[in-house]
């Protein structure tokens, strides 16, 4: 017995040095990780693997459930298929969209919040993603793309791996900066994996996740688009790799023509960007269950006509890009497809337009090519040309990023020659969009719910800088019956900036300033005066919600030193005071570090 209770307590002293040799090696680990962004590097090497093998894994679940829903061949994408059964494509999108209508029926009845996706998590939270929350959107994403509902998985590969990232980041209790840092890295190596392009995930995450082209974070999202990019290679390839075939090089007389093609495409993104609205509103009447059903209906009643409707669209764009189609037959395709991809999204499928507006583009310049051939063959332009450039602008004008779709026709073709007119065509619809519009499609969906971000840049310390963690609370108040002599006594100069006045119910009605309390032009009539008469500022005031930004705009405008705190909009009650110098203050500390964030210094 005494040998028995002997073992046990060896083994529990056992496990408790385990736990603390582990503990003091996740200490060590958190230090080396806060110590030098080069320690990044092996986790983004991680987390990049990771990537590669969760894309490769929900590409292949997604083929299998196309082969066994639509009876396809194994080796033949769903899109590219000539025929498809009449009963599989009205019923298979209906079938998903039901399943899809039972659990956001289900999220709003027990009220979970909606997930957030990178760009959000990136912008507003500090990189904090739920992993849980990324696994439901990546799964309802494969349901939306595995029955052949209109859209594409990147939208579920980028979820997954910002999720994985963010949650080791947080493990690992990474700085905010290092945190952002690392979901872009998760959203470059899926990207990367996706499309086999390590350049193309790397400026993804930069310009679409990150936010900025940060000196400090070259290293770990490029070792993160490696990873990603080489184990989904080595697993079996990237499931949205392109083989395309040489390209001619392109005259300085195409030029215009194609610069033409960018100004079209901008314009096409910016009427899908507008009318997703209204096609979500053509849903709200019906149950929420009930709205992908009918929207999988009418996705596989297009389907009949032509089956490039379905899924992304990955194996009817390899398809398009080695046949010559009629004008009519591109154009069918580009409103089907386009509708169908609306349809989708505003019924409740998940997914993203990442690889549908790169197809839609590549039919729209090979449209625009086809058209001006009939205007003036002397003009003519190289179809595949012009659908480069139509598939690098159109995913510019819907998802952003002229640099992610510049390289990702460079990593493509391997002409530089052709990715020059594309990057000027790129450039030519980012400002055109900016400028007529100012989102993207991710931007423009977080816009319809309420929020102001236009791109991944991090805001969230601005919103989180408020007046009420800024204020001070020992704000000292007098009744606004008392003399100036009686305050004088009170309060000795100096002791602070200024005092408020209150009235029989303890509500705000001024501030006065103490150099104005103790001016010597008050002295000779201090016992006769109220200190009312010195009150400045009576309808200007700062409450707790009010952000570090809009607390200086109020300064600003009132051209005030310092003011006070109510409770709130509609009470008068005092809580505190801040002054102008300080809010400043504070705001210069924060913009510092983010712009020591950006520069790759430690923060």
């Amino acid at each position: 017995m005494f040998a028995r209770i002997r073992h046990i307590v060896d083994r529990k002293r056992s496990n408790k040095g385990s736990n603390k040799a582990s503990s003091r090696m996740l200490v060590r680990i958190r230090a080396l990780l806060r110590s030098n962004e080069f320690y990044l590097i092996p986790l983004a090497l991680l987390i990049g693997t990771a990537a590669g093998v969760v894309v490769t894994l929900m590409a292949e679940i997604a083929q299998i459930a196309h082969v066994l829903i639509f009876g396809i061949p194994v080796d033949v994408r769903l899109s590219a298929n000539a025929y498809v059964s009449p009963w599989a494509a009205l019923s298979a999108p209906a079938l998903g969209g039901l399943a899809l209508g039972m659990m956001e029926w289900s999220r709003r009845r027990l009220k979970i919040s909606s997930a957030v996706d990178p760009i959000e998590a990136n912008a507003l939270r500090g990189g904090n993603l739920s992993l849980r929350d990324s696994v439901v959107v990546s799964s309802q994403t494969l349901i939306s793309n595995g029955c052949g509902a209109s859209v594409g998985l990147e939208a579920g590969y980028t979820q997954i791996g910002s999720g994985i990232a963010s949650l080791l980041g947080q493990f690992l209790n990474l700085r905010r900066n290092d945190l952002r840092l690392i979901v872009g890295c998760g959203s470059a190596a899926a990207i990367a994996a996706a499309f086999g392009a390590p350049i193309t995930g790397a400026f993804y995450a930069c310009e679409l996740i990150v936010g900025v082209y940060a000196v400090g974070s070259a290293a770990p999202i490029l070792a993160a688009s490696l990873a990603g990019a080489l184990t989904a290679q080595w697993l079996g390839g990237a499931p949205y790799s392109l083989e395309i075939p040489k390209v001619s090089s392109v005259g300085i007389e195409q030029y215009l023509a194609l610069i033409g093609l960018a100004l079209v495409t901008g314009g096409v993104g910016i009427a899908v960007m507008r009318s997703s609205s209204m096609f979500e509103r053509l849903f709200t009447w019906l149950p929420v269950w009930l709205r992908p059903v009918l929207g999988g209906l009418i996705v596989g009643a297009f389907a009949i006509a032509t089956p490039q409707v379905l899924a992304a669209g990955h194996g009817a764009m390899v398809l398009d890009l080695h046949h010559d189609m009629t004008i009519n037959l591109i154009a069918l395709i580009i409103a089907l497809k386009l509708t169908a991809c609306l349809i989708s999204l505003a019924s409740g499928f998940r997914g993203g337009l990442f690889f549908a507006s790169l197809f839609v583009g590549s039919l729209i310049g090979k449209f625009f090519a086809a058209v001006l051939l009939l205007i003036s063959p002397s003009f003519a332009i190289d179809p595949l040309v012009a659908m480069l450039t139509g598939m690098a602008t159109l995913g510019v004008a819907i998802v952003g990023g002229p640099l992610t779709m510049s390289f990702l026709v460079l990593e493509m073709t391997r002409n530089v020659d052709v990715t020059a007119v594309v990057l000027a065509g790129c450039i030519v619809t980012s400002i055109c969009v900016r400028f007529m519009f100012g989102h993207s499609f991710s931007t423009w969906r977080l816009h319809l719910r309420g929020e102001t971000i236009r791109s991944a840049n991090d805001v969230g310390w601005l919103r989180n800088l408020t007046v009420e963690r800024m204020m001070r609370s020992d704000v000292g108040k007098v009744p606004s019956s008392t003399t100036i002599a009686a305050t004088r006594r009170e309060f000795a100069l100096g002791s602070r900036p200024g005092i408020v006045v209150v009235n029989n119910a303890d509500e705000y009605v001024g501030l006065v300033m103490l150099p104005d309390l103790f001016s010597s032009d008050l002295d000779t009539i201090a016992d006769d005066i109220q200190v009312i008469e010195l009150a400045r500022y009576t309808d200007i005031v700062l409450i707790p919600e009010m952000n570090v930004k809009s607390a200086m705009a109020v300064f600003d405008e009132a051209e005030a030193e310092m003011l006070a705190v109510v409770e709130s909009a509609d009470s008068r009650k005092v809580i505190g005071f801040l002054t102008e110098t300080f809010a400043r203050r504070r705001y210069v500390e924060e913009i510092d570090k983010a712009t020591r964030g950006v520069l790759g210094a430690l923060s």
